[in-house]
């Protein structure tokens, strides 16, 4: 672990004002905020302008739910990002996911034609930093245009985090 998350005996009012836009006041603490956090909080400039992106992302976003989580383990999975698998694995059931829709995250391949053109979105995103004419056409058949910009942005945004959470040595939450 190259950035263990900073010792509670560190932590100060900046440091729990970064965490304002995601975490309530109580969990505003090492064992509240968890590793990702607590690590993300060593620099609180930075992570304060970020969760402002991230809290878009996650709880703003025009993209429905169950295509942002498709995303984020697709992401997960390509960056070997293992907090972010762990964390939304977590998360996937309470949006409509089941354990054949995690496993088409892995594989980057669906049966259902929109979930697949979603994977591969991903991919592409991730492989060359645009998406092809036909993979564009078959997300706009079921996503609006700011839906779209969003699922753009979700691919990107998650994987800088997965970048550093990988580069830091975030590990998954042990409960």
């Amino acid at each position: 672990m190259r950035l263990p998350p900073l010792p509670a005996d560190e932590w100060d009012e900046r440091s729990r004002a970064a965490l304002r836009s995601l975490l309530p006041r109580e969990r505003r603490d090492p064992a509240g905020a968890g590793p990702a956090m607590s690590t993300l909080v060593r620099h609180p400039d930075l992570t304060e302008a970020f969760l402002g992106f991230g809290v878009y992302l996650l709880f703003r976003s025009s993209l429905p739910p169950r295509v942002r989580e498709l995303v984020i383990l697709r992401v997960a999975h390509r960056t070997r990002c293992a907090y972010e698998w762990a964390h939304h694995v977590k998360m996937a059931a309470s949006v409509g996911l089941d354990e054949d829709d995690i496993a088409a995250a892995q594989a980057g391949k669906a049966d259902d034609p929109f979930d697949h053109a979603v994977l591969t979105g991903v991919d592409q995103l991730c492989e060359g930093a645009n998406l092809s004419d036909e993979i564009w056409s078959a997300l706009r058949t079921h996503l609006s245009e700011q839906q779209t910009m969003d699922f753009v942005f979700t691919v990107g945004g998650y994987s800088t985090l997965a970048l550093a959470f990988n580069t830091f040595g975030v590990e998954p939450d042990v409960h």
